[in-house]
């Protein structure tokens, strides 16, 4: 079981996308529109997801099969 710190660390955002298999461009999108996972500011130009926010994204995306 992962440790609850390990929900704190960051992914870069192009790692967070190109594992989920976005483009650039779809993931700016999403993150645009708020859809997108919650950010972290790190610096003035790089951004990043935490493991916890990107679980929990990922949670909420998933539909049950008909």
């Amino acid at each position: 079981m992962p440790s609850p710190r390990d929900d704190y660390r960051i992914i870069r955002w192009k790692d967070w996308y190109e594992s989920k298999g976005l483009s650039k461009w779809a993931a700016n999108r999403l993150r645009k529109s708020g859809k997108g996972p919650r950010i972290v500011q790190l610096t003035d130009h790089a951004v990043g997801v935490t493991v916890k926010d990107d679980r929990e994204w990922t949670e909420s995306r998933i539909r049950e099969g008909a």
